[in-house]
Order: structure tokens, then sequence, then C-alpha cells
């Protein structure tokens, strides 16, 4: 099994979430159908970026270290280096 670790963005709330999940299609669908207290509020969600790790222990430890950063800086860096640009 795969575990990701990803960021959302919302154009709504101007706002990106970070998480980390064993099944991301899944996880995203519940994100964006509202049935996630903290992301409810800023439907819809778009995935901007994902890592993958073989045990869900290593895709945790690095969500944690994102939030960590408490910096969107950071994090848009990181989308940026992943995917070569950012949200639009």
């Amino acid at each position: 099994m795969i575990f990701n670790t990803y960021i959302l963005y919302s154009f709504t709330k101007d706002r990106y979430y970070v998480g980390s999940t064993g099944n991301l299609s899944d996880r995203l669908e519940r994100h964006n159908g509202g049935r996630s207290k903290a992301t409810k509020s800023g439907i819809p969600w778009q995935l901007v970026y994902q890592k993958s790790f073989a045990l869900r222990s290593e895709a945790y430890q690095f969500e944690m270290y994102i939030k960590r950063q408490k910096s969107r800086q950071y994090i848009e860096k990181l989308i940026i280096n992943d995917n070569g640009n950012k949200p639009e």
C-alpha cells in the first residue's frame, strides 16, 4: 500500500490544507463533499501537491514536518519545486 502526504488549496478561502492518507482519491472526495469539519468551509479544494511513502508513519511525519514550518511561503516553495508552478 502507498501512503501520501498531500496539500490542498482552496480558492474560496485562499488557504492551504496539509494532510496524509492511504487513499488519496477517497480523502479528496471527502474534503470536497463537506465530510471533513476542518475543510468544509473551503470547498472546493484542489490537490496541488502529493508525495508518496511506503509507510503510513513516514507520510504522517512529513505532514507534521510541513505543519511545523508554520509558513505559507514554505508550502508554496514546496509546490513550486514539485510542480513548477503555483495554483491559479
